[in-house]
């Protein structure tokens, strides 16, 4: 039911934002994903947490490194066009495809996340629930 809720509102934000609309000219490298933060609320029944939504767009073949995020973020992404390939801690790599959402929870290592793809772009939305204070959303693993 939470989800559900997240989700709605995440797309109806990025329905009124625009950011929805496909943009050929976004994520045009293979190597590194665009990232807009596309809303960033506080939560007045929850002190000191956050929900932000950032939207990761990859160019086809385009991934991200390996990377960690804030101790206290969880996170729900939903795929909203083309393919995604993640791995989460040392759990198995699987694709998620438009539609299709995965969790991550406080602490976890995102050890893939990549188009699945090598010629269409893919984007997903990421919804945090995250320490208000926090600001730098994607550690990249060392």
């Amino acid at each position: 039911m939470i989800a559900h809720a997240v989700r709605h509102l995440a797309l109806t934000t990025l329905l009124c934002t625009g950011a929805f609309a496909h943009d050929a000219g976004t994520a045009t490298s293979r190597e590194e994903a665009k990232i807009t933060v596309v809303f960033d609320e506080t939560l007045p029944n929850v002190p000191g947490k956050s929900m932000k939504g950032v939207l990761v767009e990859y160019g086809p073949g385009g991934a991200s490194p390996a990377h960690t995020h804030p101790p206290s973020a969880f996170i729900y992404a939903t795929v909203l066009q083309g393919a995604i390939r993640s791995r989460v801690n040392d759990g198995p790599e699987k694709t998620y495809r438009a539609g299709e959402s995965f969790a991550e929870r406080p602490g976890d290592r995102h050890a893939v996340s990549a188009n699945a793809s090598e010629t269409e772009p893919a984007r997903l939305l990421a919804v945090f629930v995250v320490d208000t204070a926090a600001t730098d959303l994607t550690t990249p693993i060392r």
